[in-house]
Formats: C-alpha cells, sequence, structure tokens
C-alpha cells in the first residue's frame, strides 16, 4: 500500500478534516513503531511533507490494513471519541499482531539456534 492509497482508503470510509501531511505524520509513526519492534532495523528517517505520496509503505499485502486501522484509530482519538478510539485499536492491534506474526514465521528463525532453559 502507498501512502497515497492508505489516506485516501481513510478519507473514503472516515470522512474527516485532518490534513494530509497530518495523515502522513501518523503513517511515519506506525512504520517507525513497525521498522524498530518488528523489523528491527534503525534509520528510519520517517516521512514528511517532502515523501512522495506514492511512497511504498513497509507492511504488504494482505496485511497492510494495519494502517488504515492505524490512521481511524488516530481520527478517533484527535476527536476525542475514545469508545471509538479503542474499537479502532482493538482492530489494529489484531492486525499488528497478524503482521507481526508473520514477519517472525518468514524471516526470523531460519537458522537461529534457540536455546530454551
Amino acid at each position: 500500500m502507498k501512502i497515497i492509497e492508505a489516506i485516501n482508503y481513510i478519507d473514503e470510509l472516515k470522512p474527516n478534516g485532518y490534513s494530509q501531511p497530518m495523515k502522513v505524520r501518523w503513517l511515519s509513526l506506525l512504520d517507525g513503531k513497525i521498522m524498530s519492534e518488528i523489523i528491527g532495523t534503525t534509520g528510519f528517517a520517517g516521512y514528511d511533507d517532502d515523501t512522495p505520496l506514492d511512497t511504498e509503505l513497509t507492511v504488504p499485502y494482505p496485511y497492510d490494513e494495519v494502517y488504515t486501522y492505524w490512521l481511524e484509530a488516530q481520527i478517533d482519538y484527535a476527536n476525542g471519541e475514545y469508545p471509538r478510539y479503542n474499537n479502532s485499536m482493538a482492530m489494529f492491534n489484531t492486525a499488528y499482531s497478524a503482521f507481526e506474526r508473520y514477519h517472525i514465521r518468514t524471516n526470523v528463525g531460519k537458522g537461529t539456534k534457540f536455546k530454551f532453559f
């Protein structure tokens, strides 16, 4: 999914008054978390106003729904709609965990020896 695709999807799904740069910032925060917490890389500079909107986000299909749930949750929180925010975050957390499990299954442990105590 590209930055603009995530933004267009959430704008159609949940009309809102938040600017495109704000949504890019929210997506940047999420990809920063994904890069450091799941993928384990550092040096992600984040997205800003100069980032091309056709930049591919980190999480691949079919796990890329994590971005729309994240944006939905950020909008709900910013609007002070906390029951909706809680629901959106529950959906986000489920999608985030699914991607994390997928990443571990497909990228971690190949040739790695685990030590059990």
